[in-house]
């Protein structure tokens, strides 16, 4: 089985306290567990060791982020973890430099991530309801995705070299929420998600 790195990157305020990320990572921990995975997990909002936390994503096989998108992007707190953190394995743990080199100054930049073969998914809750995704009649996402609107995420992943694995997404949380259903397609995708990645270890 695979070693397992679970972030809970939520970051409590009074409207909105973190408790559905928190149960969505702990579902994802005790499923996976109960798979054979070890599985470390890092409630970022409680805090880290930086170092400690570079050396966890060294160790992981898959990285799992989990966090509420706030103002179209991830919490400030996360954000302040992936600064540290990420530059933290600039040291060569998570990456060799950006993928420049010097016959090649302006070529590859991105490239140069040591954590090849590791995977990464995205896990997240947002305010917005599906039917504002890949709907080109929505005027605000204008037909985009949820993935295009994560994509400064999967770029910080890209360049530490890991590759994604499907995007989960709980959506209208705090005006319809449906948080049974949203469990429920939680367990489906883990289950089809680490199901896959255990027929392509195989």
């Amino acid at each position: 089985m695979s070693n397992i790195l679970i972030l809970n990157g939520a970051q409590p305020y009074e409207f909105a306290p973190g408790t559905l990320n928190a149960a969505l990572a702990e579902r994802a921990r005790a499923f996976l567990q109960a798979q054979g995975h070890n599985v470390r997990m890092t409630t970022v909002a409680e805090g880290y060791d930086a170092n400690a936390e570079v050396e966890s994503h060294v160790w992981a096989d898959t990285v799992i982020m989990q966090f509420p998108v706030n103002w179209m992007g991830a919490p400030w707190s996360f954000k302040k973890y992936m600064d540290e953190v990420y530059t933290a394995g600039m040291d060569g743990r998570m990456t060799n430099g950006d993928g420049r080199t010097p016959e090649a100054p302006k070529a590859n930049y991105g490239m140069g991530g040591a954590l090849t073969g590791t995977t990464y998914m995205l896990s997240v809750t947002l305010n917005a309801p599906r039917e504002a995704f890949d709907n080109a009649s929505e005027p605000f996402f204008e037909g985009a995705s949820v993935d295009d609107l994560l994509r400064p995420m999967h770029l910080n992943a890209r360049f530490f070299a890991m590759a994604p694995l499907p995007t989960f997404a709980a959506f209208d949380v705090m005006k319809n929420p449906e948080i049974e259903a949203d469990f429920a397609r939680f367990d489906a995708h883990l289950d089809a998600v680490f199901a896959e990645a255990k027929d392509v270890a195989a």
